[in-house]
């Protein structure tokens, strides 16, 4: 059909294309060498922060390491969708990447998400630990079988805490108190377990909600909470800990399998470092959210964690999608950790 049309132009109308064609592709630079592979990285935290800061290094890292033949677009603040939206992306064969949630991926293979289940580790190493045993392999493998291929699990997402309208020192302290949490299966359980009343709301929706009464208050890493502006309406922070957070990178298998393996292992071990990386930034930015918080006059309080802890295992008992010896297992890998 091109040619057709092409056909009925004047030869000098050819030769005017002929020549704009001809100098295009001697213009030398803007279009991408055919070994050249985009991905698009996608996240929904704001630029800034320190998940934000992380996918920086990892297009940096990525990009030199590969001589350019990886080139990582960052899209921020889920500019390419909701994290649903992408991961579907993904599962077509989109060249996306997406942060999600090991709760997130409860949806397609349950047992990932005890990952975020209350108290389950005491220190985050212990969760990266869980990610290289053979239990978590098995529950990859059976991931990959549903057309998703992780790229990296290295990425300390934060410790989450509470802040509220009226002080939290214990579990009873939380009857009747209505907090925030994301529309996950595992948020809502954590705070049924804790004795709270979890009310699923858009992030966005919080500060008004805060401000009308329709929640008492809500939970996320410091830089989340402060990233909000969660303390000018809610003056109380109770440093519960209550998860722990390590967020996978995912990408589908139809993409990662379009990729040169020496591409893909790049990818992979600059997304490990850049989470390595990313790790020493949480704590900072954790730590000048709580200068920030004291200096503002919130209240803080360092919570007894023994009744939260004792109040978290419940959650046990509230997911019947779970292996039956889910908590043994886990407790068993932690246990005979080298």
């Amino acid at each position: 059909m091109v040619m057709h049309r092409l056909k009925q132009r004047k030869p000098a109308a050819l030769l005017l294309i002929f020549l704009l064609l001809l100098s295009a592709c001697g213009s030398g630079g803007e279009s991408a060498p055919d070994d050249t592979f985009t991905i698009n990285i996608a996240y929904g935290n704001q630029p800034g922060e320190p998940i934000d800061q992380v996918a920086r290094k990892w297009k940096e890292l990525a990009e030199a390491q590969s001589g350019g033949q990886l080139r990582l677009n960052l899209y921020p603040s889920s500019q390419l969708g909701s994290e649903a939206d992408v991961i579907e992306q993904a599962l077509f064969g989109s060249n996306v990447i997406i942060l999600t949630g090991f709760d997130f991926l409860m949806r397609f293979i349950p047992d990932f998400g005890v990952l975020t289940a209350p108290y389950i580790v005491d220190d985050v190493d212990d969760l990266f630990y869980l990610t290289t045993t053979d239990w978590f392999k098995g529950l990859e493998n059976e991931l990959r079988d549903e057309g998703f291929e992780f790229v990296s699990t290295k990425t300390f997402y934060g410790e989450r805490h509470l802040m509220t309208t009226k002080p939290v020192k214990s579990p009873e302290d939380l009857k009747g108190m209505k907090i925030r949490v994301p529309n996950n299966q595992m948020s809502i359980n954590t705070f049924k377990a804790l004795g709270a009343s979890p009310t699923p709301l858009p992030l966005s929706d919080l500060y008004a909600s805060l401000q009308q009464g329709i929640v008492d208050g809500a939970e996320n890493p410091l830089p989340v909470l402060s990233g909000s502006k969660t303390q000018e309406v809610a003056k109380y922070l109770a440093l519960t800990g209550h998860t722990k957070i390590v967020s996978p990178w995912v990408a589908g298998t139809k993409f990662t399998e379009k990729l040169p393996d020496h591409l893909l292992d790049i990818l992979r071990s600059t997304a490990d470092e850049a989470g390595q990386f990313g790790r020493e930034i949480v704590r900072q930015e954790e730590e000048k959210v709580l200068e920030q918080f004291e200096a503002q006059g919130i209240t803080i309080t360092e919570v007894d964690l023994g009744p939260f802890k004792e109040k978290g295992r419940d959650i046990f008992s509230r997911v019947p999608q779970w292996s039956p010896d889910l908590e043994q297992t886990i407790r068993t890998l932690l246990e005979n950790k080298p």
